[in-house]
């Protein structure tokens, strides 16, 4: 890891490195920044985790394309206001840009109003339609924006992928406690994702098929059948490792959310024989805190 330090009255700008120069690193940023790298992955590839270094390393700069927002403000607010000397309300230019009202009043404020020759039909008609668009413009902002942290994660490393299977065990997984002595490894949760990273990270730790078992729980008004199908293409494992399905009763009073094709349940995954592991993993765990103290320790002093 490189050290960096500050040190006053330098023409770096106070900052110094144990083992590399300040503008050798720079140039290794820039070159990196270059080459179309957010600042995330500048920031873990050259292991630079202070916001004001960073700045300065890739000062002058420019952000790559695919991390800047689908949707400038100022594209917006010139647009808007184009319209809005072309003689079209609020609602109009909402229906054609997709944006709120609340920021069309404040860009165009200034700006004389239109003569309205509406009835309240068409009206309401208008703001439907701009409200539609709206939602059309976020949820396209929506899916750009996670497109774009997407990409910010790139591969995972083996030691990445097992930092992320101990937070992930530690914060789904069952937990012994003190009062209650359960070293056992069981990890339950409904999300596909999260229980595909799982498995994967009990496979990088070498744990065998013949050592796990699952169990579904879903709602009795499910589609059981469907569900126990979806988890076992997903797991990969025989008949021979699902325990009985858990079915929950219904409740007339309650109106079930979790519901529709996409709904599968829970899944429980158990290894077994795991006291030992179990045992590992709350170190593991503990390693993880320790370790991250020291990017708190300036926050506390």
């Amino acid at each position: 890891m490189t050290d960096i330090r500050r040190r006053p009255g330098d023409g770096t700008g106070g900052l110094r490195t144990g083992t590399t120069t300040f503008e050798a690193l720079r140039a290794q940023a820039v070159a990196l920044r270059r080459e179309g790298l957010s600042r995330r992955q500048i920031r873990d590839r050259l292991h630079v985790h202070n916001n004001d270094i960073l700045n300065r390393l890739l000062e002058g700069e420019p952000a790559p394309e695919w991390t800047k927002r689908p949707h400038a403000k100022d594209d917006l607010r010139a647009k808007a206001r184009e319209l809005r000397l072309r003689g079209l309300t609020y609602d109009q230019i909402q229906v054609e840009l997709g944006c709120s009202k609340s920021s069309i009043s404040l860009w165009v404020r200034d700006l004389p109003k239109p003569d309205r020759q509406r009835t309240p039909e068409e009206s309401s008609a208008i703001a439907r339609r701009g409200w539609e668009r709206t939602l059309e413009v976020r949820e396209q902002d929506r899916r750009e924006t996670k497109r774009a942290a997407t990409a910010e994660v790139g591969t995972l490393s083996e030691r990445e992928l097992f930092l992320i299977g101990v937070s992930l065990y530690w914060s789904e997984g069952s937990k012994d406690k003190t009062y209650d002595r359960r070293e056992r490894v069981i990890f339950v949760n409904s999300d596909p994702g999260m229980v595909g990273v799982y498995l994967a990270w009990l496979r990088l730790l070498g744990l065998e098929e013949e050592h796990l078992r699952y169990a579904v729980t879903i709602h009795e008004t499910a589609d059981v059948v469907g569900a126990e199908r979806f988890w076992a293409e997903l797991t990969r494992a025989t008949p021979g490792q699902f325990l009985k399905t858990t079915l929950k009763r219904h409740n007339p009073k309650t109106v079930r959310k979790n519901t529709g094709e996409h709904y599968y349940g829970c899944l429980a995954v158990r290894v077994l024989q795991s006291a030992g592991l179990y045992r590992r993993i709350e170190g593991w765990w503990c390693g993880i805190v320790g370790a991250a103290s020291q990017f708190d320790q300036p926050y506390r002093t």
